[in-house]
């Protein structure tokens, strides 16, 4: 993420804590509660029974990452490896623009101070078959694509293209002692639109990956890579869900006519196993706030959300139900995180008119009814959600004031993050999506075991793009260790597992990338799964990739392909490693 302009990040991390937050208060008309922390009621419904569960394996967040000083997102972005220019942060193109906050920046390559009161804390730096329209929509087609998945396995192209299969083969052939194999590559296969396309996903639904977009969806064999099915939507993918149903079940946010300039205000159920389409329906944008919004989207059992600057809408992803929107009062949720518990941001309406009054809540998604609620402090906005178990809240204010909020499973303050190394640089859908921006799919961070782990921007740019991920206890917010990777391959935290982080190293020239674990200790990192060596020009040329561990094994997937020249047809856009 970029500096705002004029800002450079100072040295140093967390500063002292402050005086504690007055913390939460309970729902209009709860009686008075006992005190809770701090003196602070614990909210009406005391602490919540758990588990709550971190996300499975099965449904991780996936969007790409950037290392040292990340580069905004490419206006014309080219295959094959980071690109220049972009907008600038809160423009058209960065995505969360007017989402119950004001263009906010997020993340990386902040240092933090912390500031008294509120819990905050300072920067300064049919027959079964899928079908076009499903048979649910009266909205027009769209023009069809040109669609060339192939199964990957192709023997050769007439014009002497090297097959995805073919190039699989080639990097397996020249595997050292200990390397995984490229298990198989597929390759984008859509004819797009001059600037590109964002690509949403991957989610997994038992053996199949799936990936979205421009009019199409996708699932792909997580063994082999085979094409399982591909299905042609009527418009444009405009916004997604970082996690599917536990059944399998994700709701697209779909243009509601042809054209790029169409709303993003219809839905589209797939069933992520068959490619079957299911139920598709409008829903209706009112005002110019929630015109111009961009949504955040997700899913908490068999609820998805659409959330945008000054509401809400919830719908049954089985059957399209529209289950409640507006909510009684001022403060209205603008997005969910995915997940078992339903944790929503919320902005108030004020005097102003705006919208910098921000909440934390626990509702619930099929009824819409508030559990308890956070007050974040006057001028403080919620920026993104980077845990659920805990509730792990990433704080903003003026573009330029960052911190980090750890809650009680009950709504209450527990704790603010402080010391360690600072030059963080966690990337999110806002930072790298042209439409959309969840507030769950930050990459760089992970939290599990009572403990928050960061990727710092690199160490030192001249020596190489190497970082450190430092570690957090979230009981106190204490700053515990820093674990640091090799001088040219940045280490990536994903998820916790069996007590050690699971983190992905990048590759670099002539070294294969991979997973590794460290210990919840800190210490020595051991590599997990070893990519080969061979594929490392195609491993660096997935620029700022999804990755995923699952089962065994780790898959890298492009979150936007550029439709310049007709080269992203035949671009390398999922890669799977394993033994």
């Amino acid at each position: 993420m970029s500096q705002p302009p004029g800002q450079q990040p100072p040295q140093g991390g967390f500063g002292a804590p402050y005086d504690p937050p007055p913390g939460s208060y309970p729902p209009p008309a709860t009686p008075p509660q006992p005190a809770g922390p701090y003196g602070t009621p614990p909210g009406p419904y005391g602490s919540q029974p758990g588990p709550y569960g971190r996300p499975g394996p099965y449904n991780q967040p996936t969007q790409g990452f950037g290392y040292g000083y990340p580069p905004q997102h490419p206006q014309h972005p080219q295959p094959g490896g980071p690109q220049p220019g972009g907008p600038q942060p809160g423009g058209p193109q960065g995505g969360g623009r007017f989402r119950g906050r004001t263009g906010m920046i997020i993340g990386g390559l902040l240092a933090v101070v912390l500031l008294a009161g509120g819990g905050i804390w300072l920067a300064t730096g049919d027959d079964g078959k899928p079908t076009a329209n499903g048979g649910h929509s009266s909205a027009p087609p769209a023009p069809s694509p040109t669609v060339d998945q192939g199964d990957g396995k192709g023997d050769g192209d007439d014009d002497g293209t090297v097959t995805p299969r073919e190039e699989a083969a080639g990097v397996n052939a020249e595997r050292t002692s200990g390397e995984a194999k490229l298990l198989w590559l597929q390759k984008s296969g859509v004819d797009l639109p001059e600037y590109g396309e964002d690509v949403y996903g991957p989610w997994f639904a038992g053996d199949t990956l799936v990936t979205a977009m421009y009019h199409t969806i996708t699932g792909y064999s997580v063994a082999d890579g085979t094409l399982k099915w591909n299905v042609r939507l009527p418009t444009d993918v405009c916004a997604a869900p970082t996690r599917p149903t536990a059944d399998g079940k994700i709701v697209l946010g779909i243009q509601e006519s042809p054209g790029a300039d169409a709303s993003c205000e219809n839905l589209q159920m797939v069933d992520l196993t068959t490619g079957k389409l299911g139920w598709r329906k409008g829903y209706v944008r009112e005002g110019a706030w929630d015109g111009l919004s961009d949504l955040a989207m997700a899913i908490n059992g068999d609820t998805v959300t659409v959330g945008r600057t000054s509401r809400t809408d919830a719908f049954r992803v089985s059957d399209g139900k529209v289950l409640w929107g507006e909510l009684h009062g001022n403060c209205q949720p603008f997005g969910f995180a995915s997940g078992p518990v339903a944790i929503a941001a919320a902005s108030c309406q004020t005097a102003a008119d705006d919208h910098k009054e921000h909440l934390v809540q626990r509702i619930d998604p099929a009824t819409g009814k508030v559990r308890w609620t956070y007050k974040v402090k006057k001028g403080w906005q919620v920026a993104q959600i980077y845990s659920t178990d805990p509730p792990v809240i990433s704080l903003q204010q003026d573009r330029k004031k960052w911190g980090v909020l750890v809650l009680n499973a009950n709504g209450t303050y527990r704790t603010q993050l402080s010391g360690g190394p600072g030059n963080f640089a966690v990337q999110c859908d806002k930072d790298r999506r042209t439409k959309g921006a969840n507030l769950d799919s930050c990459v760089g961070v992970a939290a599990g075991g009572n403990a928050l782990y960061m990727a710092t921007g690199a160490t030192d740019i001249k020596a190489g793009s190497g970082n450190k991920i430092a570690a957090y206890d979230l009981s106190t917010g204490t700053y515990k260790w820093a674990a640091a990777s090799p001088a040219d391959q940045p280490f990536t935290p994903l998820r916790t597992e069996g007590g050690k982080l699971l983190m992905y190293v990048a590759a670099a020239k002539n070294k294969g990338g991979g997973i590794a674990s460290l210990p919840s200790t800190g210490g020595t990192w051991a590599m997990v799964v070893r990519h080969p060596a061979a594929a490392s020009n195609l491993e660096r040329g997935f620029y700022q990739p999804g990755i995923s561990y699952v089962g065994g094994r780790s898959f890298l997937t492009r979150t936007r392909i550029s439709g310049d020249n007709d080269e992203e047809i035949e671009l390398r856009s999922i890669a799977a490693f394993g033994n």
